[in-house]
């Protein structure tokens, strides 16, 4: 499927102490390229729409103080209800942490619901 890049440069706001990005950023930095992905892609005004199911990161080298990286987003699989994506923290062509996640599709129920044909047609 398509690849989605999303570039970012770290700022200060998002380094620790010591200037290396803190763990927990990478989650709100991947957050911002999903929804530049989907930006653009109307979503009902009943449903809520994507909500993350699940999450695991695996980090493999450090982004520090003003590195510009590019967060490469992928579709890896689409259900009815959900669908798996990887996001690869990408800085001087070094893969630096990779994110596999899943996000669900819910009604104002706040339940699983089938994913529109206009989302997934938009989508691929």
């Amino acid at each position: 499927m398509k690849v989605y890049k999303f570039p970012f440069s770290i700022a200060y706001s998002d380094t620790d102490a010591g200037g290396i990005v803190y763990h927990g950023r990478y989650i709100e930095i991947a957050e911002r390229a999903r929804m530049d992905m989907l930006r653009g892609i109307p979503m009902p005004d009943i449903d809520i729409g994507f909500v993350v199911r699940k999450l695991d990161i695996k980090y493999m080298a450090p982004l520090k103080l003003a590195d510009d990286l590019v967060v490469e987003t992928e579709i890896t699989d689409v259900g009815s209800v959900s669908m798996n994506l990887q996001q690869k923290f990408v800085h001087d062509n070094t893969v630096c942490a990779i994110m596999n996640i899943t996000i669900a599709y819910i009604g104002a129920d706040m339940k699983l619901k089938r994913i529109p044909g206009e989302i997934m047609q938009r989508l691929n």
